[in-house]
């Protein structure tokens, strides 16, 4: 049975990336043990490691300016270790979306917070152009997709000051010039991997500004140093990733991934705006190419659609409990038929219906 996987994280994995991890949970490369049960100190990890390394920077055209760490606590543990380790005395931040905002309530309890734009009062429909980045503040933070409402920056100011970038909802889904970022973070449980596991990617003159003493465990330092293996890392999520960012590359590299990405996106929007059943919220510049949220017009036929989309074997589309609605998550690996299925149930709903 086919199932066609909505959710917003865990989400859908490259059904390959599947049977590849589960081969080596079984028995990794026929040593006899699990991927589970080798050691992070074996050499079998180090090429792991370095290889899913490499095809981070390889994929994203960095330069050896930039080191990237794999790391637990999700995004939601950058919100701490971000200012901890780049504010001195003030930064700003774009309030965009729940997770921008949990961004922000963190820093303020380390430093001085200067927020830019928040569009709380309109509930997050848009992202503002029209904000100016002072020169004084430590760094820039911002959240490029906004998975509960389904808004994305489609542009990155060009500014002196570090961009620190929450990418967890859309890193790899499309090409950006990423070396225009100071700090990029993004967990991985949507375009990468499993969940526990955060990917950390620094570009590493940024870290000599502070000389805050930080807790080891915060410190970028300290992880930079001994390689993301500080602790026992997530071994599991880690070479799953490798195996997700190896299927990318395979699949021709980001340009081609955000090709895709486009076009599904497109003919979902396209569908949502012409159905008199529905509406999308988000002003259509800012609207999510990753997570794409609609609503009902008439609520009273909540049952009859939740009962149309669930018979064609639709998961996860119910919408963030904080918003309501519906929320299809169209990350890198869900295929062009599972939108149209969608698609093909909001006809057949309008049909009836209408």
């Amino acid at each position: 049975m086919k199932i066609h996987n909505f959710n917003a994280g865990p989400s859908i994995l490259p059904k390959q990336v599947i049977k590849k991890s589960v081969k080596a949970v079984i028995n990794y490369n026929q040593y006899g043990l699990s991927l589970l049960e080798i050691s992070h100190r074996s050499k079998d990890f180090e090429k792991i490691m370095e290889k899913t390394t490499n095809l981070v920077k390889n994929l994203m055209n960095l330069n050896e300016d930039y080191v990237v760490l794999f790391l637990q606590g999700g995004a939601t543990l950058q919100f701490t270790m971000v200012p901890y380790n780049l504010m001195q005395k003030e930064a700003a931040y774009l309030d965009t979306g729940i997770w921008a905002n949990n961004a922000i309530e963190e820093a303020k309890k380390i430093g001085k917070v200067r927020i830019l734009f928040s569009g709380r009062k309109k509930k997050y429909v848009y992202i503002s152009k029209n904000y100016k980045i002072p020169d004084e503040v430590d760094y820039f933070h911002c959240t490029s997709n906004n998975t509960i409402v389904g808004t994305q920056m489609k542009i990155f100011p060009n500014t002196s000051v570090p961009i620190i970038c929450d990418m967890s909802s859309d890193i790899f889904s499309r090409k950006l010039n990423f070396c225009k970022f100071g700090l990029i973070y993004a967990s991985a449980q949507k375009n990468v991997s499993s969940a526990g596991m955060t990917i950390v990617i620094i570009k590493k003159d940024i870290l000599i500004k502070t000389q805050r003493n930080i807790p080891s465990y915060l410190d970028y330092k300290i992880h930079i140093k001994n390689k993301s293996i500080f602790n026992t890392p997530n071994i599991f999520s880690i070479y799953t990733s490798m195996l997700t960012l190896e299927w990318i590359k395979n699949k021709g590299g980001i340009s081609i991934i955000e090709k895709k990405n486009k076009e599904k996106s497109k003919l979902l929007y396209n569908e949502i705006d012409r159905n008199n059943l529905f509406e999308n919220k988000i002003y259509k510049e800012d609207r999510s190419n990753m997570n794409v949220t609609f609503f009902l017009k008439k609520k009273n036929l909540k049952k009859k659609f939740d009962d149309m989309w669930k018979k064609e074997n639709i998961i996860g589309l119910e919408g963030h409990r904080v918003l309501g609605g519906y929320r299809a998550s169209i990350y890198n690996a869900i295929p062009l038929e599972s939108v149209q299925v969608l698609i093909d149930v909001m006809k057949e709903f309008e049909r009836i219906f209408s």
